[in-house]
């Protein structure tokens, strides 16, 4: 007696092009086809994002691909299984009805299984009188066999892609990593070149790569920090040869001196024997009768304006921002490693961060920030050294630039008014700032 074979869903579910393109696969399976389940189950695992499939999803097609009972399927062999709702999710770790029903359409969208629905929807096997099974409903395991080498080839593929992505993504921390240990180098070494600039493109370049990058982006933006690192190789490489060709032809010990980088670097220009511009600590002459409440953060940006454009956004609103912003300033100032980590050590994270927005507020009129800060750090050391003196110097050097010679508003100077505007200080600070320096 011949039996129809259904190919269309119960009820009212939808039936689509998909589900009669997966049929006709199943199909055109060659009865000689054979694949071991569990072996293509892990390629579908594999691919499940190709493929379409999710993690519940694969849930139950290894609950439905345990009720066949051998490991291997052919393509003559009966694969439909037949379990029902509460059997098929007892092995699904006890998935709710609802999100069962939900992945196994899942499941048959993807075309890994065949919905063979009886006339009232049911799943069981009529069976003949010898035993064996002449009609089953259920689901349909044969695109297991008929797509084998296809989930094969998508695994394969994913792996290759991942494998990729680990090299892009190695490749690129390896090149990140020799950039700035390079430049850091460079500004020990005292090593001629624009490294402010060249810290900006690294910069640059490190902002164009999102939290969460796909491997194409990954590699373009490695290729360009390679090129980047190239240059910076050369320009090492080339002052060393000729720092090796000097000392073979003087031997005059030079390149011990250079050993010692901060001892050359930073006090060139005799550093010692010059003033540096107001402000500086060597104005005061006791730190004691300093206000000991800490520098609020809106003086010092007001004091130290330029630190902003180099903050992320352009702004800064705690002091961690200050600290990592103060970061990217030290090697467009010059400052050694070194240097910035005995300043921290000694002025502690908060007012080192000041004291370099401080300096890069009057880079201009610095020789050697680097030997200008070491300078400072030593007078830490000795409790002699605020940032109080440094912030207000700055914030009166810009008071008297926003004062004109006219005065308005009955006798108020226009510069007094803008400063209380736009500084926004209290009368008793702006009066300190007003009051005449003793010299």
């Amino acid at each position: 007696m011949q039996t129809h074979i259904s190919t269309t869903p119960f009820g009212r579910r939808p039936m689509t092009l998909g589900h009669i393109a997966s049929q006709m696969a199943a199909k055109a399976v060659s009865p000689e086809a054979a694949a071991h389940k569990w072996q293509v189950f892990q390629h579908i695992r594999e691919a499940r994002e190709l493929i379409g499939a999710t993690d519940r999803s694969l849930t139950i097609l290894n609950a439905l691909l345990s009720f066949h009972p051998g490991t291997s399927l052919s393509g003559d062999a009966e694969l439909v299984v037949w379990p029902s709702n509460e059997q098929l999710a007892a092995r699904a770790n006890g998935m709710p009805a609802t999100t069962l029903r939900r992945h196994i359409a899942v499941l048959v969208d993807c075309g890994l299984i065949i919905r063979r629905d009886s006339p009232n929807g049911k799943r069981f096997a009529r069976k003949g009188r010898g035993g064996e099974i002449e009609q089953a409903y259920g689901f349909d395991l044969s695109p297991i066999v008929s797509r084998a080498d296809e989930f094969r080839d998508l695994a394969e593929a994913v792996q290759a892609e991942r494998k990729a992505f680990r090299v892009a993504k190695e490749r690129l921390t390896l090149v990140r990593r020799d950039i700035v240990k390079l430049i850091e180098t460079a500004i020990e070494e005292n090593v001629p070149g624009n490294w402010g600039r060249i810290t900006q493109t690294y910069q640059g370049i490190i902002a164009r790569l999102p939290r969460s990058a796909p491997r194409q982006l990954l590699e373009s933006i490695a290729q360009e920090l390679h090129e980047l690192y190239i240059d910076i190789r050369d320009v090492l490489e080339s002052f060393a040869k000729t720092q090796n060709l000097d000392a073979n032809e003087s031997h005059s010990g030079r390149h011990i001196q250079n050993s010692n980088p901060d001892s050359n670097f930073e006090s060139e220009n005799g550093f010692g024997k010059r003033k540096e511009p107001d402000g500086s600590v060597a104005e005061t002459d006791s730190v004691r009768s300093l206000p000991k409440r800490e520098l609020p953060l809106g003086i010092v940006l007001d004091a130290c304006p330029e630190i902003r454009e180099l903050a992320q956004g352009g702004a800064i609103r705690h002091w961690r921002d200050l600290l990592a912003t103060a970061e990217l300033a030290r090697p467009m100032l010059g400052i050694s490693p070194s240097a910035w980590r005995e300043a921290r050590e000694a002025m502690g994270e908060q007012h080192a961060a000041i004291t370099l927005a401080a300096i890069y507020q009057k880079a201009p009129q610095i020789n050697n920030a680097g030997g200008y800060l070491r300078s400072l750090t030593d007078r830490a050391k000795e409790g002699l050294f605020s940032t109080w003196p440094m912030v207000m110097a700055l914030l009166r050097a810009k008071l008297d630039a926003q004062r004109p010679v006219d005065k308005q508003d009955g006798g108020r100077s226009y510069g007094e008014a803008e400063a209380r505007d736009h500084l926004q200080v209290s009368d008793s600070l702006l009066k300190s700032l007003q009051r005449p320096r003793s010299r």
